[in-house]
């Protein structure tokens, strides 16, 4: 697991406009470090990237402990390609999935 700060890019395959499958209304943006999502920028400090069997995982974490539970239900906290390319973002009240924009 590599911890990388926000400023490092995501991941090539994560890059993009993407719209959720069950409602394209609700677009993620993933803009170098910068993620978009239901309109709003995702305010993280540093970002925890994996590959585990496969699936690219990325992780947004906070420095603040206290703040840490605000955080994990008021923002995108996780986002997955699977082996497939399929892209998921989820925290923990929810999960999509989310299909790429072609420009």
């Amino acid at each position: 697991m590599e911890q990388v700060q926000r400023a490092a890019p995501l991941p090539t395959e994560m890059q993009g406009r993407w719209v959720d499958v069950d409602d394209p209304a609700t677009e993620l943006t993933v803009s170098g470090g910068e993620v978009t999502c239901f309109g709003q920028v995702v305010e993280y400090d540093y970002k925890l990237i994996e590959n585990d069997d496969g699936a690219l995982t990325v992780s947004l974490k906070i420095n603040d402990e206290a703040g840490e539970d605000t955080f994990q239900r008021s923002n995108i906290t996780g986002l997955v390609v699977t082996p497939e390319g399929e892209l998921h973002a989820y925290n923990v009240k929810f999960a999509s999935q989310f299909v790429r924009v072609e420009d």
